[in-house]
């Protein structure tokens, strides 16, 4: 046999049989290696013998890929039904400094078409009428004795105010109004009654409340809801020590007037009748008042003033559908509150 090789054989031409899963690729220095060979004219190399992989790993047969497979009949259980107990609607939203806000029964009432107004009743114009004559007594006594009922008063006002806009619980504000009304009972004694122990008071506890917001991380929307709320409790708790800054005389006139309003405003009688009733009617309690202090006829003046805030706060806690604890508190205590202003500003005046 001869050893010279066969005429057209080509030692780089009879190859191992190609393995199906070998792909050919870019080879970059097949053409510097193999210059005259065909096949390198396109700088590629076809490899086809055995690789690292295919020496040192075993095929894999479909019955292996499919060995750990689970069988196609197999479904996982399923998960134990819970049972659909939704958690009852309290209507209260994320906590605030100033306490939980919520959708007010009032604007509930408006979206289902109902009235968002009701009107306290006879027994919160009762439980006015009684502190407005408290304070009537107590004020013909002397200055501390008007403190007790005052400062009730005072605790009622900031109570019943977060409550009536739908802030509940909501006991720093509740708290930071109430030591703002007894800061300025105590300014007011100290300053021996000056009107402007109860602006500087004011003005400090609006400051006081700002901060105090400031440091909840509630949503801004919130935040400024709690704010409004909290200076306006304030606002109204200390606005009410303007009973201690006015005339005795003035305020036994101005609170009998406001609990016979308020009394005559609870009458089941249309509203415009009502009103124009309890007008008059404070008109009269001031007169037969202002006879007994010395005020005399202008005291017919300072009653229907007072009568009048005294409509405006029971009108304002009328909107909450329905709660007996607004009733109870704001519906109690605004008339009064409201009313503050009046006494005082009317009483300089008519003095």
């Amino acid at each position: 046999m001869s050893n010279q090789p066969h005429e057209g054989y080509d030692p780089y031409g009879q190859q191992p049989q190609a393995w199906p899963a070998q792909q050919p690729y870019d080879d970059p220095y097949a053409a510097q290696q193999y210059p005259q060979h065909p096949q390198h004219s396109q700088y590629t190399q076809q490899w086809q013998g055995q690789t690292w992989e295919t020496q040192t790993h075993q095929p894999v047969t479909a019955a292996e890929e499919t060995a750990y497979l689970p069988p196609q009949g197999y479904a996982a259980p399923a998960p134990e039904a819970v049972p659909d107990t939704p958690a009852p609607d309290s209507g209260y939203g994320p906590a605030t400094v100033g306490g939980n806000t919520r959708v007010t029964d009032a604007q509930r009432a408006r979206a289902e078409g109902r009235s968002p107004v009701i009107e306290p009743g006879m027994q919160p114009a009762a439980l006015t009428a009684l502190l407005g004559l408290l304070l009537a007594g107590a004020a013909a006594v002397g200055t501390y004795a008007l403190l007790v009922p005052l400062v009730a008063l005072q605790a009622v006002t900031a109570a019943g105010w977060f409550r009536l806009n739908g802030m509940w619980p909501a006991r720093q504000g509740i708290a930071l109004g109430f030591a703002g009304a007894l800061a300025a009972d105590a300014a007011l004694l100290v300053s021996d009654r000056s009107p402007s122990a109860i602006l500087g008071t004011l003005g400090v506890w609006v400051l006081l409340s700002l901060v105090l917001q400031l440091r909840s991380h509630a949503d801004p929307d919130e935040r400024m809801y709690g704010l409004m709320a909290t200076v306006a409790a304030a606002a109204l708790a200390i606005v009410a020590g303007g009973y201690l800054a006015a005339d005795a005389d003035a305020v036994t006139v101005g609170a009998v007037a406001v609990a016979v309003a308020v009394l005559a405003r609870a009458l089941p009688l249309p509203t415009p009748a009502s009103v124009v009733v309890a007008l008059l009617a404070a008109a009269g309690a001031g007169v037969a008042a202002g006879a007994m202090t010395g005020l005399g006829t202008p005291g017919a003046l300072l009653g229907a003033g007072a009568g009048a805030c005294a409509l405006i706060g029971h009108r304002v806690a009328s909107y909450d559908y329905p709660s007996r604890f607004v009733h109870f508190t704001a519906g109690v205590a605004l008339p009064l509150s409201a009313a503050a202003p009046a006494v005082y500003v009317l009483g300089r005046a008519l003095a």
